[in-house]
């Protein structure tokens, strides 16, 4: 019979099914063939329901002690609930009790990365909303060039996913594996491009120019005498947009200084075709989806684009008169659009 053989699960099954039928521990030893000390620690076993300590101390907040974890938690943001619950004077709380309080009030997020911009800076950027304060943003035609990646930004993704069902594998390669460089441009309600930059090609100022004068100024050329005697071409301070070469170009073709808009430093935030790029790539990284080659990426970025409509694209052109005012008010510091 052995005393230290262990119980196996059809005896356990049979110890609790007896003692439910007000069965002795002891008689229940001799039906089973058991020591009458193994069977009775199994009983005690059974009848013993362990205590789950919810808190580890205080678990119940006041109203007070929630206003002043809100004050601490605005002051110092990004800080971990210890810190901010330290700084409130509320000690005591587990950390599960702390994150439940937290979420009451605002919720976790990572910090923005954006350059850095200095008081010069700031200065141009006030001086550039006010230099253009009374032009036709609906002439103005917003260019710039975007990347994008296999696996998405930093190759990062999250989602719910419901209790019991199976987390989809994800990819994963050195770098995000690669990516697609293209270019577009928006005027008024009208998307340009997109156009994909050639594969190994970096955008120097001879390349560049060869890109504007294979693609931007076909579309370019279809365009009414009006209006190219009106609009303005936009593009930020990158090395290839500001070198001479590629100022010398522009001239050549009407693309003078004076219809050339002058791009602040350290500005991504006044440039509305940014918040395109937000756009498409929310539409192509949709559900943390991955790409196997960079030609299936193109063809998702194009239908991505040929989605947008002329009312969205409207919407970002028309916002920029509110950015003005913006920068302007916030004394050239970064604005939210």
């Amino acid at each position: 019979m052995g005393k230290n053989k262990s119980l196996s699960a059809t005896e356990r099954a049979t110890i609790t099914k007896r003692l439910s039928e007000g069965v002795s521990p002891t008689v229940i030893a001799k039906e089973i063939k058991r020591d009458p000390r193994t069977v009775k620690k199994a009983v005690e076993n059974i009848n013993f329901t362990r205590k789950i300590r919810k808190d580890h101390g205080k678990s119940k907040l006041s109203p007070r002690d929630m206003r002043k974890i809100a004050l601490a938690a605005r002051k110092m943001p990004l800080h971990t609930s210890k810190a901010v619950f330290n700084a409130a004077g509320v000690t005591g709380c587990c950390r599960q009790t702390r994150c439940t309080a937290l979420n009451k009030v605002g919720k976790v997020l990572k910090a923005k990365a954006r350059p850095p911009i200095s008081k010069v800076n700031k200065g141009k950027r006030v001086s550039w909303a006010k230099k253009y304060m009374k032009v036709d943003f609906s002439k103005v035609i917003f260019t710039d060039e975007c990347r994008a990646t296999l696996d998405g930004p930093d190759g990062w993704a999250r989602g719910w996913i419901i209790d019991g069902e199976p987390v989809p594998v994800r990819l994963r390669r050195q770098q995000g594996g690669g990516g697609v460089m293209f270019w577009a441009g928006i005027v008024a309600n009208e998307l340009i491009g997109p156009f994909r930059v050639p594969d190994g090609v970096k955008l120097n100022a001879q390349s560049y120019v060869e890109f504007l004068s294979d693609n931007f100024f076909a579309w370019y050329r279809t365009q009414k005498r009006s209006f190219k005697l009106k609009c303005m071409f936009m593009h930020d301070n990158a090395p290839a947009h500001a070198a001479k070469l590629t100022k010398e170009f522009l001239t050549s073709k009407n693309i003078k200084e004076h219809r050339l808009m002058q791009w602040p430093p350290s500005s991504p935030d006044l440039n509305c075709i940014e918040n395109l790029w937000s756009i498409v790539k929310a539409d192509i990284y949709e559900g943390g989806r991955q790409y196997t080659s960079t030609d299936s990426l193109w063809e998702a970025i194009k239908s991505s684009c040929e989605k947008i409509t002329a009312a969205e694209i409207s919407k970002l052109t028309l916002s920029m008169d509110d950015r003005l005012v913006a920068v302007i008010e916030e004394k050239g510091g970064y604005i939210h659009h």
